[in-house]
């Protein structure tokens, strides 16, 4: 460690983030500098964002809000950070994911390493075979609505590392620089394209929803893709149960089911041939439903490719406190 800097940042490790962003090919920032022209002056460049880094005096520049059509009209909010700022985000991505990562579920498919969408919609598949009822549900402007405080209070369950903690405060409390050249703070959320922000949305919703499955439906086996997720239930009035229930703790934790979006299924088959008005759900740019069985011991569900594909979103365990009940009770709840 450089005796002269506050903060154990390898320069090795600024450097692997460079390649990372590099390989990713995105757009330039606020200060219109592509991948490209941060290279004219590489050495001097990483050399800034290690320094500043090491010495605590790194402020993360204005994310610039790139407004994204969404396929039923409206739009959503992208924010594009600076090469050099993803560049830090992912030096702080590349020491901190390896604390989280263990502890993630099995069933948490979205952003990360070595898992896919097709994983988790396979494992859909075959519990399509063994459950009745699916919950299929979707949370609205996920990065838009984390609390700060419950995330924070997450983050430093599994670091204590000052740099880190510090930086990624400033990550979220960077203003959003709108296309007419205004600056908008930010009070809660994550910017959805920054670098840190998947897995920040990660560990929120780990804490939020995968812990508290596990703790309070451990019957009920589930599947999520970052904000998309299903559950599968036996009966109609579980599935209803666990609607308002899991409404009532999205609630708690700042987050919004969306209306439309959140439907109860019934795995309507051959050997399954109850009536409800819906038989099939999507999930990850796939369309579950009953076919025609082609054998006999076939008949249950499979996916098929939807027509128009939807959008989709890329130590000692025990030492940390499970704040799946913790976090209702910060905000007043019994």
């Amino acid at each position: 460690m450089d005796k002269t800097k506050s903060f154990d940042i390898s320069k090795n490790v600024v450097w692997e983030a460079y390649q990372r962003v590099k390989a990713k090919h995105g757009s330039a920032g606020v200060d219109h500098q592509s991948i490209e022209e941060f290279e004219k002056n590489l050495k001097d460049n990483l050399y800034k964002i290690w320094n500043r880094m090491s010495s605590g005096s790194y402020f993360p520049p204005p994310v610039k809000a790139v407004e994204i059509p969404k396929k039923n009209g409206g739009t959503r909010i992208l924010g594009v950070p600076t090469v050099a700022d993803r560049i830090a985000q992912m030096v702080a991505k590349i020491y901190f994911e390896p604390l989280v990562e263990p502890y993630f579920h099995a069933d948490s498919y979205g952003y990360r390493p070595g898992k896919s969408p097709l994983d988790a919609v396979e494992i859909t598949r075959k519990r399509c075979w063994k459950y009745n009822w699916v919950l299929e549900f979707d949370i609205v402007g996920l990065f838009d609505n984390i609390d700060h405080e419950l995330l924070m209070r997450a983050v430093k369950k599994h670091t204590d590392s000052e740099w880190i903690i510090l930086y990624v405060e400033r990550w979220l409390k960077a203003s959003f620089k709108m296309k007419d050249g205004t600056n908008v703070a930010r009070m809660s959320g994550t910017p959805q394209g920054g670098v840190i922000s998947p897995i920040l949305a990660n560990l929120f919703l780990h804490y939020t929803f995968d812990k508290w499955m596990e703790k309070n439906h451990p019957q009920n086996p589930w599947a999520r893709f970052a904000d998309d997720g299903v559950v599968h239930c036996r009966t109609k009035q579980e599935a209803e149960l666990l609607y308002n229930r899991l409404k009532q703790r999205f609630e708690e934790c700042g987050l919004e089911l969306h209306p439309d979006k959140t439907r109860i299924v019934y795995c309507k088959d051959d050997d399954r041939t109850g009536n409800h008005t819906e038989t099939s759900f999507d999930f990850l740019s796939y369309t579950f439903r009953a076919r025609r069985p082609v054998w006999q011991i076939l008949h249950q569900f499979y996916p098929s490719r939807q027509q128009q594909s939807s959008q989709t979103h890329a130590a000692n365990y025990s030492a940390v406190e499970d704040t799946s009940e913790t976090w209702p009770k910060a905000r007043g709840y019994s």
